[in-house]
């Protein structure tokens, strides 16, 4: 039974920092792009960013590529986002998605999803 679980949310100020996790299992980490996806209270689900399945390499949206950046640890099986600057519109559920062949923002490409965690940002 394949697991995505994410971890790290909370509440932060305006300019502060969070890194959130998103640990595997039940599948072979290394064979998984995973992309981070946020959703606004009353938003449609919009993608942060991805990195590929060795973790060579990352592609950011433009609202955070900036500020947030994405790395893996496949020993681990954890993949983590690392948000800085972050502000008010940062606030929203963050979820990690595991895709077999897409790396890339369709959401519909990827097969795992994890359940979310909350990230508010505000003073």
């Amino acid at each position: 039974q394949v697991q995505l679980v994410e971890s790290g949310g909370g509440l932060v100020q305006p300019g502060g920092s969070l890194r959130l996790a998103c640990a595997a299992s039940g599948l072979t980490f290394s064979n998984y792009a995973i992309g981070w996806f946020r959703q606004a209270a009353g938003e449609k689900r919009e993608w942060v960013g991805v990195i590929s399945w060795t973790g060579g390499d990352t592609w950011m949206s433009t609202p955070v590529k900036s500020r947030f950046t994405i790395s893996r640890d496949n020993a681990k099986n954890t993949v983590f986002l690392q948000m800085n600057s972050l502000r008010p519109e940062d606030t929203a559920v963050y979820y990690c998605a595991a895709s077999r062949s897409h790396y890339g923002p369709e959401n519909h490409k990827y097969e795992y999803w994890g359940k979310g965690t909350l990230v508010t940002v505000s003073s």
